[in-house]
């Protein structure tokens, strides 16, 4: 028989105190119930942990020797708890998110905000990378929370929907294709283009719109940072095509946007998340205030 809790409970309780009566008001229980706790820990240890008189119960050298222990496991007992129980209530915690910059410089901002006034003891970290190293990310358990494109990897990762974007062509001040209320795919042949980064999801999928469409786009140059997209095409230096999610990052004097059709492209983003494995308190408030926010942007 292993020793138990309430065992160590009650030879601490005894150890402390002046006699029986002081230890069975101390952790409420009667002192026969202590009398025999005491000895089925003495059985499950094999000695005497107290030298028992007519008129008190003094601890024996091994007795003494064990008391720091058990008092240790006992404080180690309750604070393992009370951190369990503050997790579970969101008064600490740490959620690592792995994101795409246009979700991470676009959307986040403001869900983080109103996390922390809700959850202030509750740790977030942001990881801003590509779309297939948010998949690793979350597949390799380094982060709690994926926010990003739907997922190759459909067997151990899910994705949950949660807004949807659409791309924009994004064009210099007084260009052309600005007079019109929508530009069409190929319209964006015959003009000087800032591409992005050619890992990233949104230029894979413009290549593939592009390659179906058959009109090539002529490539100035690319950059690997929307910001940089943005002060290029505000230098007149050519056009661009973004999330329009992301225009939120770019938006300045001397560039403006127009909706690409023809055909419609929509870009479904959300939360990637490991099968099999549920999250925890803390990113579980996180992802319910993503859904909520995404809520309140669709309405």
């Amino acid at each position: 028989m292993k020793p138990s809790i309430k065992q160590l409970r009650a030879f601490v309780a005894v150890a402390q105190s002046s006699s029986l009566a002081e230890a069975s008001e101390r952790i409420h229980l009667s002192q026969p119930a202590i009398s025999i706790a005491l000895r089925k820990l003495e059985e499950a240890v094999g000695g005497a942990l107290f030298s028992r008189t007519t008129r008190q119960l003094t601890l024996t050298p091994e007795g003494e020797a064990f008391l720091p222990v058990a008092v240790r496991l006992l404080n180690d007992w309750s604070e393992a708890f009370e951190d369990l129980e503050e997790r579970f209530s969101k008064q600490r915690g740490k959620v690592t998110v792995a994101a795409l910059p246009t979700l991470a410089a676009g959307l986040l901002p403001g869900i983080i905000a109103a996390f922390h006034a809700r959850y202030p003891r509750i740790n977030l970290s942001l990881h801003d990378v590509l779309a297939e190293q948010v998949s690793q990310m979350v597949r390799e358990g380094r982060a709690d929370l994926g926010l990003s494109v739907a997922p190759h990897d459909t067997e151990e990762l899910a994705f949950e929907p949660v807004l949807m974007d659409r791309y924009v062509a994004v064009c210099p001040s007084g260009h052309p294709l600005l007079e019109q209320e929508s530009v069409a795919w190929r319209q964006l042949a015959g003009h000087p283009f800032i591409g992005i980064n050619r890992l990233s999801s949104s230029r894979q999928e413009i290549d593939r719109i592009m390659a179906e469409v058959g009109a090539p786009l002529e490539i100035l140059c690319d950059a690997s940072q929307i910001a940089t997209v943005g002060r290029m095409v505000a230098a007149g230096l050519g056009i661009s095509v973004l999330p329009r999610l992301s225009f939120r990052q770019i938006a300045t004097q001397g560039i403006e946007y127009r909706p690409l059709t023809t055909p419609d492209v929509e870009r479904p983003l959300g939360i990637v998340m490991r099968h099999r494995h549920p999250l925890s308190a803390a990113a579980a408030a996180l992802r319910a205030l993503i859904q909520e926010q995404a809520r309140d942007s669709r309405g």
